[in-house]
Order: C-alpha cells, then structure tokens, then sequence
C-alpha cells in the first residue's frame, strides 16, 4: 500500500472515530434528558441544566485532552484507554437512584443528578473530538486537523436528529440505554485502533515538535477574545431553547433544535471551503438587527414566525463568530489549548443561562442582553462596505448610531402606548441606521440598543421594576391589572384571573360551565357533604372558591414561586377568601401524590400546564397509575387538556381504553357575553373506574363528528387509533403536534 493510500485510511480512520464519538456525545443528552423527565417535570430550565452539566463536562473532557497531550504518544493511549475501561462501570446507561430535594428548587440538584448518572461516560466520550485531532497530526498525517472538528459537528448533528425523529418514536427507553451502550463499547474499539496506530508511529518519548508545529506564546487577550466569541453563541443557544420551549413542550424535538443549529455552525465555520462562513459573516449584523428587534413580541398563534426569527439569528451570529474564531485560530501544535478556551466559554455562557439569570432577573434577559453582546463581537463587516479606518466616515457612524437611540427614545416617551404608526415609522429608520452602521461597533450597538428598546423592551423593563414580574427555575410569570381584573400570564399563557367586583366567582378556565366547574359543584351531591378534593397546580388559586363547608381539600404545587403568589403575597385573594386553611404540599405531583395515603381523594383534578408546555411525565400510564391509587374506586380524575399546539384526546383516550378508564369529554366554549366577564373556552376530560360514578356526572354522553365544534355538552373521547398510552418508557408527541395551529 502506497502512502498516499495509506495516509487516506488513516484520515478515515480518524474521521469514523470522531464522528461515532460525537455521535454518542450528542445522542446521549435528549436521551438522558428525556428518562429524568418523570423525576425532574417539564419545565423549559430543566434542558437548560442539563446542558450546563453537558458544556462542564465537555470542559472537563477537553481540558483532561490538553493535559494528556503534553505526554508522551505511547502514554496517551494508555491513560485513555483505560479511562473508557473505567467508564464501561456506568454501564448500561441509565439515571442514579437520586429523589429530588424537598423544597421543590431543583436548580443545583439537577446538574448533580445528571453528574453522577453520566458524567464519566461523558466526560470520556467528550475527550475524542480534540484528542483524536491531535493523534492525527501526531502519527504523520497530512491536512488540516482543524477541518476534523467541523467534521465532528456533522456527527453530533446526526445524532441530536436521530433522537427525536428516530429513536424517541420508535425505540422505548430501555432499549435506548443498550443501543447507546452498545455504540459505546464500538467506539471504544475504534479509539483503540487509533491507539495502535499512534503506538506504531510514536516513540516512547514526550513529542518532539517540528518546526511548524513549535509551540507560540498565546496571550491572555487572544485567549479571552475566544472565550467570549463561544461563551455568546452558547448562551445564545440555551436562552433561544428556553424561547422555544416554554410555550409548546419540554420535549427531545424542541430541545434539540437549537443545539442542532449551535452545532451545524461549527460545521461552515470550521470548513477548509470558506464561501459560506464569509457569506453568513457579511449577513449577520443585517439579520441581527432584523431578527434581533423582535424579541420583546408575544407571538402567539404566529408562533412558527418568531421561531424562524429566533433560530435566523442564533445560527448566522454563532456561524459569524465562530468563523472569527477559526480566522484566529493558533497552529496545531496548540489545538488542544484552542479548543479548552472555547469549551470554557460553552461553560460561562450556560452558568449564565441556566443558574445566573434564573437567580437575578425576573424574566428571560438574557436573550436581550446576549444578543447586545452578539453585537458588540460581530466581525467589522457589513453589508455594505465602509472604510472603518476613515475617521470622517467613522465620525458619521457615530452620529447615526447617537440618533438611533434618540429616535428609540423619543418613541417610548412620546408613544408609551401600544405600537402606533409613528413608532413603526421610528423603528424602521433605526433599522435602516443598524444596517448601515455595520461594522462600526458602538453606533452598530446604539442602533440594536435602540431597536429593542422601541419594539418592547422599555415596556419589558417597566413591568420588570414595577413588580409585576416574577421568575423561578420553572418560568416567568407576570401580573397584569386592568380596570376590573386581575390576571396572570405564565410565559405568554393566561394561568388565572380574577374579578375586583366578583372576587370569588371562578372565571377563566374554570367557571361553572367548565367540566372541572362542573364536577366540583356536585361533589356533595356525588360525594357527600365531606368529599375529599385534590388538585394538582395551584395556579392563582381559584378552583379554592368551590370548597364547601366540611369538605377537605389538598392542594400540589411544584413551584414555591406560585404559592406565593396565590397565598403569602396575597397578589390572588381566592386562597384567603374561600380556603385560608387548605394545606399546600410542595413538590412534584407524581412524587408527592404517591406519598398520601391510598383512596385519599373522591375527585382528583390535574391542572399542571407550565405556560403551553405540557408536563408529558404527568401522562404517562405510570403517573395515571398514581392518581388511581391516590383516588377511592369511584372516584373521578379531571384533567385539563386545553392547548393551542397539542391535541392530547388521543392519549387520554389510549390511556382510558388500555387502563379501565371510562371518560368523556366536556367542551365549554362560552358565549360572548361571559366572555367579558372573564370566562374562557376549555376542554376538560373527566375519567373513573366506576362507570355510574361518571353517568352521574356526566349525563347523557354525545357521540359527535367533530368535537372541536361541539361546545357545552359531555362529549365520547375520540378514539385513540394508533395511539397506545404513553408510559415512562416510551411516548412520542410527534402524532399529536398540531403544526396548522403554530402557523
């Protein structure tokens, strides 16, 4: 075999071994994510912990890669074939027998739990991307080891896609875990191959580097300068998740499309081939500052057209900076240190997102702050091209850049209202000065500056110092007041209201025509007069107005946040009001619900939504399982479906047909009129063992074509076809996604 031939093979050699290996790295974290979900619920922060836990280990992986690469070859092979030996210990995958803490604050206890479940397989499998680059150049090999990297995104791309549209829909968990393990101990061969070759060619002695290769100092500012063009795209890809998720669903499909994104940008930054990068570069502060103004707009029913924005901007600014990452790039011989400083920026832009901001702000900031940084370290390129240099010209950027925050200034103070024509009019000629003053930072920043702040961001910061803003680790919330009520939103959803002059009639989702208002108001009736009530998701409180005299009622609330706006700031007086003594339990429901004592409840109502996103482990034939043992044998369920994205009849109705579960469904679409007065459409299933239990509710049940239609009447679930019940081990929500109503 000639050399060239041989050299070939050995560059496919390596490539395989990195591509298996980021292949497993990126396969393993929805898949991970997903099995903790019955354990950590299904809120938009827990993707964002385990991502810092994913960039930290990535870190550790990167750094143990610097270390072991100032050994000698034959060394290097050793150490780390023994560390994937170690490893196999973790095997097969799986989560540690943690419980979550009982305050109900998951912030630091989730990255320890996902630490001790995957972290040395992790931190092993995170090595070989920089650590395979330099084996290559280190046993002879010809070409730029830095193309291997972008390479390497292509793997971990596949293996971010083939979770969620392969894997999740058509494997169970348990079969995950050995389909992982079993591409593990592959690419443990694979390295051990690549260590036989770097044995062959390396002498038993610390590498002698050649002249191309010897090592130059880096300073500290270059070092930094890399830091914080990977700590922006990182941060900019975890607070775009949080975006995307909070209001359709904690699931593996929305989770890993920004990482998918994140890492494709790798792939064009890092390519030898540089038309795409400089064409993406040059475009970058233009959809910056297109994409960038609208991210104070609620979206609502157009909510594919803020996802497109959204993703626009995190994939061309992450292209654009990592591209300037790579155009400063140092010489092989110091890849391993490159790539350290670019896992710790990963690193500093998660700590942000996931443990920082949730802790110092009141909403999501740090989307608007990381793309005020994105601004700052975009190369100084443009669409159109300026001599920078020129002091005249960069004396007129200044000035447009001054008149730009003005114009953004004068419409808040002159407009404070909603958008008018005049600020549209404002907005679009700031836009126009945020594209032309591209390139020139500070007038480019004051322009961006002043975009946010006219497109929704001075309104933003008033509710966020008025008091009307709140945060935790399971969202934001916000209260709003207008002349005869009071609300509060969770994300950009309506979670509860209240009347000022009627402040203990129930509206919203739950007036008396609802299935849930329905069900408590005969619960003397169908119970007796001591019927005993639990509700999962305390909201605002305002299922607590239908307590009667002798009943006993338990309410279960995840986040301490919300107990304390419904009870301990008294922001919602229906807890004060109708049940000032109702004991609140702290903590996830399927945990703290298999804790009572069994046939605790007569009725059972589930009302657990996070914003839109539906909390998947609170529908699985496991947690069903729960709330049957929880409930007497008659006993009735109630569980709130309404959604803009999902239709969840299917697997309720699965889950009643495979489980014993008589159901039907109640469709209160109420008129106009109660609808000034607060009332809004809902869907509500209601479900029993005892067929009778749930005649008496129910009445007569319809059989109906189309039940979207068909309001105000007990409703038959429609059948589940395909549907089975969705279980911990195995649910997809694919079949379910109602995609014509995100359009």
């Amino acid at each position: 075999m000639n050399s060239e031939s041989a050299s070939n093979n050995s560059r496919k050699l390596f490539l395989l071994t990195i591509l298996t290996g980021s292949f497993l790295l990126f396969l393993v974290q929805p898949m991970i994510a997903r099995m903790a979900l019955p354990r950590l619920g299904g809120a938009p922060a827990v993707w964002n912990s385990a991502m810092l836990v994913y960039q930290a280990l990535l870190l550790a992986g990167y750094a143990y890669a610097h270390r072991l690469t100032r050994e000698p070859a034959r060394r290097q092979a050793i150490i780390h074939i023994a560390l994937f030996a170690v490893a196999l210990l973790w095997l097969p995958l799986g989560l540690a027998g943690l419980q979550p803490p009982a305050d109900g604050s998951p912030i630091f206890w989730v990255p320890w739990l996902l630490i001790a479940s995957i972290g040395p397989l992790f931190f092993v499998v995170a090595a070989q991307a920089p650590l395979m680059q330099r084996w290559y150049a280190l046993s002879g090999n010809d070409g730029e080891p830095y193309a291997l990297y972008a390479a390497s995104n292509i793997g971990s791309f596949a293996g971010l896609i083939a979770y969620p549209l392969i894997v999740e829909p058509f494997t169970t968990l348990q079969s995950q875990k050995w389909i992982w393990s079993s591409i593990y101990l592959a690419l443990m061969a694979l390295v051990a191959i690549c260590a036989i070759q770097l044995w062959r060619k390396s002498a038993d002695t610390p590498d002698a580097p050649t002249v191309a290769e010897e090592r130059s100092h880096i300073s500290w500012k270059r070092r930094l300068y890399w830091i914080a063009l990977a700590a922006v795209p990182s941060g900019l890809m975890l607070s775009t998740t949080s975006h995307l998720t909070t209001d359709l669903m904690a699931m593996p499909l929305l989770w890993v499309i920004p990482l998918g994104i994140y890492l494709l940008s790798f792939s064009i930054a890092f390519a030898d081939d540089r038309i795409l990068a400089n064409i993406f570069t040059r475009m970058a502060p233009a959809v910056l500052v297109i994409a960038g103004s609208f991210v104070f707009i609620v979206w609502g029913k157009a909510a594919i057209n803020g996802m497109v924005a959204s993703l626009s901007l995190l994939f061309v600014v992450a292209v654009s900076l990592h591209a300037e990452m790579y155009r400063t790039r140092p010489a092989p011989s110091e890849l391993t240190s490159f790539y350290l400083m670019m896992s710790v920026g990963g690193v500093i832009g998660g700590l942000f997102c996931a443990i920082l901001a949730p802790l110092v702000f009141n909403w999501t900031w740090e989307h608007p702050i990381l793309i005020l940084a994105a601004a700052v370290l975009l190369p100084k390129v443009g669409l159109i091209t300026l001599d920078h240099k020129n002091k005249k010209i960069a004396a007129v950027m200044a000035i447009l850049g001054i008149i730009a925050m003005a114009f953004a200034v004068y419409g808040v103070l002159s407009e404070p209202a909603a958008m008018t024509v005049t600020k549209v009019m404002l907005a679009a000629a700031i836009m126009a000065i945020g594209i032309v003053t591209a390139g020139f930072r500070l007038p480019f920043l004051l322009a961006v500056s002043g975009l946010l702040t006219i497109n929704g961001g001075w309104d933003n910061l008033e509710k966020s110092t008025n008091g009307s803003r709140m945060r935790s680790y399971f969202g934001t919330y916000t209260v709003t007041d207008s002349g005869s009520a009071r609300w509060l939103m969770h994300g950009t959803t309506m979670h509860g209201m209240q009347l000022r002059d009627e402040p203990t009639r129930p509206i919203s989702y739950y007036p008396v025509t609802s299935g849930v208002g329905i069900a408590l108001t005969k619960a003397p009736e169908l119970y007796g007069p001591s019927a005993s009530v639990g509700v999962v998701g305390l909201g605002t409180g305002t299922l607590a107005c239908y307590r009667k005299p002798g009943q006993y009622w338990q309410f279960f609330e995840i986040d301490p946040l919300v107990i304390e706006i419904a009870r301990e700031r008294k922001i919602f007086s229906f807890l004060e009001r109708c049940a000032p003594d109702v004991p609140i339990t702290l903590g996830d429901a399927r945990l703290t619900l298999a804790q009572v004592p069994q046939g605790k409840f007569d009725m059972l109502a589930l009302d657990a939504f996070s914003s839109d996103s539906i909390p998947l482990h609170l529908l699985t034939k496991e947690a069903f399982a729960t709330y049957s043992r929880a409930l007497k044998p008659d006993g009735l369920l109630l569980v709130h479906i309404s959604n803009r994205y999902i239709d969840l009849n299917p697997v309720i109705a699965a889950e009643a047909k495979a489980n014993g579960w008589h159901a039907a469904l109640r469709h209160d679409r109420p008129t106009q009129a109660l609808m000034n007065k607060g009332d809004r459409a809902s869907q509500w299933i209601a479900l029993s063992r005892d067929r009778n239990k749930l005649a008496a509710l129910t009445g007569k049940v319809e059989t109906v074509k189309d039940r979207y239609y068909v309001a105000n009447q007990w409703l038959a679930l429609d059948p589940p076809g395909d549907t089975d019940p969705w279980t911990d081990d195995y649910a997809s929500v694919l079949p379910h996604l109602s995609l014509w109503k995100i359009l």
